[in-house]
C-alpha cells in the first residue's frame, strides 16, 4: 500500500498530541499496519535490549508518561503485551499512537494481542462505543478488529524469556504448538489461543477453572514443567492489575507487568515497565499516573466501568 514517509511522520505527530486520524486516513494506517503484522510470526523473536509493557487500556496520557519513563521509540525497543483499548477515555487515540509508531518503526515496537483485542470484548468495555461516537459509524472499529486478528500471540526474548498476555494452556506443551496456532480469527471462547490471552497464575496444584469464565488458573508445578521443556528462564505476562506495577511469582520464574497507573482513574495503583539489558539483567521502572491538571478529561459522560 502506497503510504509516503511524510504521511507517516504527520500521523505520528498528530497521534502524539492525543488526536485521532480522519476516517479515510485511519483506514490507510490500518491497511499499512496490516501488511506489516501479517508477515510477523505467532511467536516473535526479539533480541535484547528491549523493554516490556503491560496493559494500557486507553489511558493515553499515562502511555505518554510510560514513554517518558522508558524512552521514546525508536531509541527504545518495546514489546507491548496487549490490552491497548477499553475502559480508559482514549482507546482510539492510544491505539492510533501505538499503530503510527508500528507503521513508522516496525522493528522497534511489537504489539501482542490481549483478550481485549477482540470484537466481543470491545463491544462491552468501551472501544466500540468510542469509535461510534468519534467517527459516527462502526467502519473504523470493524477495520481495527480485523487488524487485531493479525497481531502476534507471543514474543521470545533471547530464546529465554517468553512474553504473552495472559498465561499458559493445558493444551500447550511446547513453543512450536503456539507457532502453529491459526491466529487470524476472533479469539475463541476456549482452547489454546483463548487460554494464552485469558489465563492467570494462582496458588493451585496444577490447573483450576478461572473465575473470569475463560482461560485457566495455573500453578507453579505447571509453570516449572513448561519452562523446563522449553528451556526458558522467565514467563512475562500482563492481564492482572498489580498495585505495585510489577509482581514476581513462582520462584521468580513468572512476572506480571502492569502499565496502567491509577487504573480506571480510581484504583490508586502505580505502573511499571521492565527493561531487559540482557535476558538475565533486567530493571523494573515504576511510573505514576499523570496529574489531573495535566490531562484533558473528555466532556461526554462515560459510564464507569467496574473491575
Amino acid at each position: 500500500m502506497e503510504v509516503m514517509t511524510n504521511d507517516l511522520d504527520r500521523w505520528v505527530e498528530a497521534a502524539t498530541e492525543c488526536k485521532y486520524l480522519p476516517e479515510n486516513e485511519v483506514m490507510k494506517l490500518i491497511d499499512f499496519c496490516s501488511d506489516i503484522l501479517v508477515e510477523e510470526p505467532n511467536v516473535l523473536d526479539v533480541d535484547t535490549p528491549v523493554t516490556i509493557c503491560g496493559d494500557i487500556h486507553g489511558q493515553f496520557y499515562d502511555l505518554e508518561e510510560l514513554f517518558r519513563t522508558g524512552g521514546q521509540v525508536p531509541n527504545t525497543k518495546y514489546i507491548f503485551m496487549g490490552d491497548f483499548v477499553d475502559r480508559g477515555y482514549y482507546s482510539l487515540e492510544t491505539l492510533t499512537r501505538l499503530l503510527t509508531l508500528k507503521a513508522r518503526y516496525p522493528t522497534r515496537i511489537y504489539l501482542l494481542r490481549g483478550n481485549h483485542e477482540s470484537r466481543q470484548i470491545t463491544q462491552v468495555y468501551g472501544f466500540y462505543d468510542e469509535c461510534l461516537s468519534k467517527y459516527g459509524n462502526a467502519n473504523a472499529w470493524k477495520a481495527f478488529c480485523k487488524l487485531f486478528d493479525l497481531m502476534s500471540i507471543a514474543a521470545l526474548i533471547d530464546n529465554s524469556v517468553l512474553c504473552v498476555h495472559g498465561g499458559l494452556s493445558p493444551d500447550i506443551t511446547t513453543l512450536d504448538q503456539i507457532r502453529t496456532i491459526e491466529r487470524n480469527i476472533e479469539i475463541p471462547h476456549k482452547g489454546s489461543f483463548c487460554d494464552l490471552v485469558w489465563s492467570d497464575p494462582d496458588d493451585v496444584d496444577t490447573w483450576a477453572s478461572s473465575p473470569r469464565g475463560a482461560g485457566w488458573l495455573f500453578g507453579q508445578k505447571v509453570l516449572k514443567e513448561f519452562m523446563d521443556i522449553n528451556k526458558l528462564d522467565l514467563l512475562a505476562r500482563a492481564h492482572q492489575l498489580v498495585q505495585e506495577g510489577i509482581k514476581y511469582m513462582f520462584n521468580d520464574q513468572l512476572v506480571t507487568v502492569w502499565s496502567a497507573p491509577n487504573y480506571c482513574y480510581r484504583c490508586g495503583n502505580v505502573a511499571a515497565i521492565l527493561q531487559f539489558q540482557t535476558a538475565k539483567q533486567k530493571t523494573a521502572k515504576i511510573f505514576y499516573a499523570v496529574p489531573e491538571n495535566q490531562r484533558t478529561v473528555p466532556p461526554r459522560q462515560i459510564t464507569p466501568y467496574f473491575l
